[in-house]
Order: structure tokens, then C-alpha cells, then sequence
């Protein structure tokens, strides 16, 4: 990519990646031109390009800190509309059936719906002069030279009236997630296609908004019994504003929430604290439960390549797909921008180079999802000793959190990707994890084992252990 020929960026794909490649790339490029299938501007509801969006979200702390930056103002501007913010640290978190200890970390999480958060930040791109939406158009094929060593622009078709459109571009950025072309678009040209790292967990999400008060949540934003292998099932409960809250339900390896609401309820009832049962089980529901599945995480190793055709940059979930239960896609493709405005900053921007910069990005929240996902028995793949070591590590982290807010504010500042994981075996944080967990400590035992007979009135919630 020469910075010399800085004419006109396409961008393939208009969700949050999408978005903030184009915030970016308007920053060096005179035209920037975002094309998406659906119908993206002014719109606060999940779309059919991106149905993972009607289940919970949250923009993880480091990634919080990238969108203020990119769009000064933008937390205010939410939270005004009636979105919540929270500490990171004062999220009811329940690891294997036991409270984390709360504490104030000074590290922010935003929690609208994810429609809303897309709408404010792509409100603010296409406000740019020389940012373009090309909304409800398909993409076809790229457009390269005739020994297709470089990319020159992608034809796409206007949904209105099948017309086909060749836009010219210096670079195109493919943007389009977990469905990407770009692999099959390299086999057509001649060159590899990229290695692909699996991991499957066969998660599924089921999700239903209800209409509930702030009182379940006892001051916090949300509540989250997070899965482990004792307790497989999970749930992310939190407030959206306006007396709205998302609950939306996970298991992996098939065990999947139902989509009827009586199951539904019934998974609910299943999670290790009944914190999320009593809150839901006679609040009225906005609508019947909606399932998304995720059969696994894919990293596409375009950094190993040895060609590529210059003017085409693949980001976000196109590159690397993360298992979504850790919450680290928005903030991922946050950072992998940020490494394309140093590049572009430095000079030119070639394919291989950008790449190998993002893996690096990658690496990091990589090895936390795939050592969190290789603790459950039944997800195949190799369990190297540096994997068992982390994971018998972060058992004890996990209780000792439950019984010290400091080990607590240490694993929130890695789980929001502030500090790498090799920030939890600092000297200091390590012998505040033996001292509560010198050995592996026992799951805590679902609520289940102690629950009241069906029909009884709800229980008061816990206090924190």
C-alpha cells in the first residue's frame, strides 16, 4: 500500500470492526467508502447480518479506553441516552458458584445493547466528510490487476435493482467476520489459503429481554454466574436502561438454553446461584427466547503466509474469531485499529507486516479463551503443560478473588486486557492466591443442592463470600 496513492479505502463490513477500520482510515485516505449488505445507519435493533447482536455484550475496559479516544465524549453521550456504565470490578461476578469479592478497579465497562453501542459509534463515522455508507449491497469478487498481485477495488451488487458496481480502491479491508470470503478469494487468485487454528466448543447463546427493576442487582449493572467445568452453565443478566434487562444464557458442547420459554426458565433455575432465577422467574418477558449458535473458535493464521496480494487487509473477526463468552471481540478489533494507525502513521501498510503486527495483538486474548475453553474435558485439543499449569493456577486465583478484593482488581485488570496474563504471577499476587488456596480449591455446590421446594417464595440473594 503506497502512502503516496492514498485516493480511496473500501471497507467490507460496517459493524463495529468495519467502523472503527473506517474512523481510522479517514484519518489518511481522502474517500472511505463502508459497504454492508444490510441496512446499518440508524439502527438500534439486531440486523440479519448480525444476529449475535440481540444477545449480551459488554466493551471491555481496555476497549472502553480505545472508543474514548477515537470519539471523545462518546461515554457521556451513552450513558445520556440511558445506558449504564460500571466499574469493572463491582460486576456481581460468580465463579464456580461462589461471589467474587467487589472492589473498585477504576477500570469502565460499557454495557448498552450492542445495536445501540453500534449506532453511536457509527453515527459518529458517517458524521466524518469523507466517510461513505454503502448500505443493502452485496460483495461479489475483488478487482486485482492481471497477475493478481495486487487488489484494486471489489464489485458489488445494489440489492435494489441487481445492478453491479466496481468501486476502484487503493486498499480494501475485509471486515465481514466469522463468514469471510477472503480465504476462498485467495484459492480463485492463486495463492494459499491460511492455516486455521480450531478450537470447538459448541456453544450456544439463548437470550430474552424482561422488563425489571433495579432491585435483583442490589447496586450492581449486571450479573454474572460465569461458566466453568463444575458448573457448565452460564448467564450474563444486566440492566440496559429504561427498566429493560438482557439475560441471555450459555452452555457449550451442545447443552444448549431452550428457545421455549418454559425451558428457558428452567435453564435459568440450573445455574449454580438462584440469583438470576429469582430475578426473572415472574417478570414479565419482552419477547420468546432466540438462540445463536458458535460452534467454534477460529484464528486464521494469515501472518505465516508467504504471498499476498498487496492492497487487501483482512481485521476482526475475519482474522480471528474468539469463543464470545470472554467478551473480547469489540475490544481485539479496537486494538487491531490501533495497530493500523501506527503503521499508516509510520509509512506504507503492507499485508504480511500488518499482520504479523495483529497476531501479536491476538496472542495474548487467544491464550486466555483457549486455556479457559481447554478446562472443560469434553473441548478437544492439546493440552501442553503450560495450559494445565494456567489453568490449575487460575482455580485458585478464582477462589482467592472470592475471599480478597486485591486478587479480585488483579483479575479484572487482565480479564479487560489492561495488563497481560503474566501480570497474575507478579511476586505479590501469587502469595495472595496461596494464602487462600495453597491447593486446588473444591467447586462451591449449586444452590440446587439446597434450593427450596418448586413454588416457594424467592430466596434473598447472597452476600458477597
Amino acid at each position: 500500500m503506497n502512502s503516496q496513492a492514498r485516493v480511496r479505502a473500501v471497507v467490507l463490513g460496517g459493524s463495529i470492526a468495519g467502523t472503527l477500520v473506517a474512523r481510522v482510515l479517514a484519518e489518511s485516505y481522502q474517500d472511505v467508502v463502508v459497504v454492508d449488505r444490510d441496512k446499518v445507519l440508524d439502527v438500534r435493533v439486531a440486523r440479519k447480518g448480525a444476529p449475535h447482536a440481540h444477545h449480551a455484550h459488554g466493551l471491555h475496559a481496555r476497549g472502553h479506553l480505545i472508543l474514548e479516544d477515537l470519539f471523545p465524549g462518546l461515554t457521556d453521550e451513552i450513558v445520556a441516552a440511558g445506558a449504564f456504565t460500571t466499574d469493572l470490578g463491582r460486576i456481581r461476578w460468580i465463579f464456580n458458584g461462589r461471589r467474587l469479592q467487589p472492589t473498585d478497579t477504576g477500570l469502565v465497562t460499557v454495557a448498552p445493547s450492542r445495536p445501540v453501542l453500534e449506532n453511536h459509534v457509527r453515527n459518529r463515522v458517517s458524521a466524518l466528510p469523507n466517510v461513505t455508507y454503502l448500505e443493502e449491497h452485496d460483495i461479489l469478487r475483488l478487482v486485482t490487476t492481471g497477475d493478481h498481485r495486487r487488489v484494486t477495488g471489489v464489485v458489488v451488487r445494489r440489492q435494489t435493482d441487481d445492478a453491479e458496481v466496481v468501486l476502484d480502491a487503493d486498499v480494501v479491508v475485509d471486515t465481514t467476520g466469522r463468514g469471510s470470503r477472503t480465504p476462498a478469494w485467495l484459492d480463485e487468485l492463486g495463492y494459499e489459503r491460511p492455516e486455521e487454528e480450531r478450537v470447538k466448543v459448541g456453544l450456544a447463546y439463548t437470550t430474552r429481554h424482561y422488563r425489571v427493576g433495579p432491585e435483583p442487582f442490589d447496586g450492581a449493572q449486571s450479573i454474572v454466574p460465569v461458566a466453568s467445568p463444575a458448573h457448565p452453565r452460564g448467564a450474563f443478566f444486566g440492566q440496559l436502561g429504561g427498566g429493560v434487562c438482557v439475560l441471555s444464557l450459555t452452555g457449550i458442547l451442545g447443552d444448549h438454553p431452550p428457545t421455549d420459554p418454559e425451558g428457558f426458565l428452567e435453564f435459568a433455575r440450573t445455574l449454580p446461584v438462584p440469583d438470576v432465577y429469582d430475578a426473572v422467574r415472574d417478570a414479565p418477558a419482552l419477547e420468546d427466547p432466540v438462540s445463536f449458535r458458535f460452534p467454534a473458535s477460529v484464528r486464521r493464521r494469515y501472518e505465516r503466509l508467504t504471498r499476498f496480494p498487496d492492497g487487501l487487509l483482512v481485521l476482526g473477526d475475519a482474522f480471528c474469531s474468539f469463543n464470545p463468552v470472554y467478551g473480547q471481540g469489540m475490544t481485539v478489533a479496537a486494538l487491531e485499529v490501533l495497530a493500523l494507525r501506527e503503521l499508516l502513521r509510520a509509512g506504507d501498510v503492507a499485508p504480511l507486516p500488518f499482520f504479523a503486527a495483529i497476531s501479536k495483538v491476538i496472542n495474548a486474548p487467544w491464550d486466555i479463551s483457549v486455556g479457559g475453553d481447554l478446562a472443560y474435558p469434553g473441548v478437544e485439543g492439546p493440552r501442553p503443560v503450560k495450559v494445565k499449569v494456567a489453568n490449575a493456577y487460575m482455580a485458585r486465583l478464582q477462589y482467592a478473588a472470592t475471599q480478597d478484593p486485591k486478587v479480585t482488581e488483579a483479575f479484572m485488570r487482565v480479564a479487560g486486557l489492561i495488563d497481560p496474563p503474566e501480570a497474575l504471577f507478579k511476586p505479590g499476587t501469587v502469595r495472595r492466591v496461596l494464602r487462600h488456596a495453597f491447593r486446588t480449591p473444591e467447586p462451591g455446590p449449586s444452590w440446587l443442592d439446597t434450593a427450596p421446594p418448586a413454588g416457594a417464595p424467592p430466596r434473598d440473594l447472597p452476600e458477597a463470600a
